[in-house]
């Protein structure tokens, strides 16, 4: 069984690597294998219910990133639809390519670490479809915005899921995690952009917008922008006080901007109404992205329920021994298994006993498990969400994007080691 689960696995894996060569979506492979793998696993188990129920309880989860994902997507493509981000765009002044990555990875790392790393792509993406009308010369600035991302949420309990998950377990506490994984995190982004900009040169133009065209006024396009900026604030305070899952603050910001906008638009004629409104928005999103998540974190989950997952760690832990070795090897695991459930995993071996709160293992494991994801686009939630909206090809980042995202990621590690060793 667990032979057939991971077959099924590496083959679906290739399937969405391989997707222009095959010419067959990456979403309908995602969901294939994601589906096969649980058929196997309940094939395998005498109990039929007790898989059903494994399931619906992994499917919970699910959910909670989809509605998430949808959320946040619909309320930037509101935005967009109102030209809420001309207002940064118009900021941007610089022609250099070289200046503009430094940019758009600066406002990225931090924005993460104030948002989510997966929020933050899909705004930065938006944004950069106005900059850059280059395709090859936007696809190399989203793929160095996935190291900014990822690099900017491991260092905040509330840029990325994983690190979120040791912080609501109390493995490891908000300052300390701040001021312990800030300047790896830092290091793990600047190397690759010193690297890139030993080579890089070059310029772009900026595509004229045509304010004529746009049905939205300016008083309402800064309106908009800075409601939707503040939803997406306001998501991780409302999980913070209530404690609920995170989609349910993006589910209630969605509904408050959805209510404002109707109000606003409610004199204006029809067909305005209907470009400016959330239906429209709902229809724009990627929907094949949101497939192609729930298929990649169905075979997650099943590779989970089948013990898989936990089996490898374990393995790991007994025939190497050597803490940073385990996580600098995890890290780069996340780069094919999604991080979360590999912290999850990690987090149901070792108790507060074994590691207190704030100790090298926790804190490393945060960097490491937030960070190695960028060495493959499919790593990451902020990869995933970038392969979708700008259809990146997987061998593409492999070629242009992993080694730096390896280098970037073996210097902040051992940064973080230095570090740690004056403590």
């Amino acid at each position: 069984m667990e032979i057939a689960i991971i077959l099924t696995f590496l083959i679906g894996y290739a399937a969405i690597a391989l997707e222009h060569p095959i010419k067959i979506d990456k979403a309908a492979s995602a969901l294939l294998t994601g589906v096969l793998c649980w058929t196997i696993y309940v094939f395998s188990q005498p109990d039929k219910e007790v898989v059903s129920h494994e399931v619906i309880s992994h499917l919970g989860e699910i959910s909670g990133i989809l509605f998430f994902l949808l959320g946040a997507m619909t309320i930037v493509e509101l935005i967009d639809a109102h030209d809420g981000f001309q207002i940064i765009t118009d900021k941007i002044k610089t022609q250099s390519l070289l200046k503009l990555i430094w940019i758009i990875s600066t406002i990225t790392f931090f924005m993460s670490a104030a948002l989510d790393n997966l929020t933050t792509t899909i705004v930065i993406v938006t944004m950069l479809r106005k900059i850059l009308g280059d395709r090859e010369k936007r696809l190399l600035v989203v793929g160095l915005a996935i190291l900014a991302a990822n690099a900017g949420g491991a260092w905040s309990p509330i840029g990325d899921v994983s690190t979120t998950m040791l912080w609501i377990g109390g493995q490891i506490t908000t300052l300390k995690i701040i001021t312990g994984v800030f300047l790896p995190s830092v290091v793990c982004l600047l190397v690759p952009l010193i690297w890139i900009s030993i080579k890089m040169r070059g310029t772009f133009e900026i595509p004229e917008v045509d304010e004529a065209a746009s049905t939205a006024i300016p008083s309402e396009r800064s309106f908009l922008f800075f409601l939707g900026l503040g939803i997406f604030i306001f998501v991780p305070i409302f999980k913070t006080v209530t404690h609920l899952p995170p989609f349910m603050g993006m589910l209630l910001g969605l509904g408050v901007i959805w209510v404002v906008t109707e109000l606003i638009h409610k004199p204006k004629d029809d067909e305005v109404k209907e470009e400016l409104s959330v239906v429209n928005a709902l229809q724009r999103i990627d929907a094949p992205s949101i497939l192609f998540f729930l298929g990649i974190l169905l075979s997650i989950s099943a590779l989970q329920s089948s013990g898989l997952l936990s089996h490898a760690a374990t393995w790991l832990a007994e025939s190497v021994g050597n803490d940073t070795v385990i996580i600098l090897v995890l890290g780069l695991f996340s780069a094919i298994v999604d991080n979360v459930p590999l912290v999850a995993a990690v987090q149901g071996m070792y108790t507060l006993q074994h590691y207190p709160t704030d100790s090298y293992f926790w804190e490393f494991l945060a960097y490491a498990a937030g960070t190695g994801g960028s060495t493959l686009i499919i790593g990451s939630a902020a990869g995933v969400a970038a392969m979708g909206m700008e259809k990146i090809d997987f061998f593409w980042y492999f070629k242009k994007i992993s080694f730096l995202a390896l280098l970037g990621y073996l210097a902040g590690a051992a940064t973080y080691i230095i570090e740690h060793s004056f403590r």
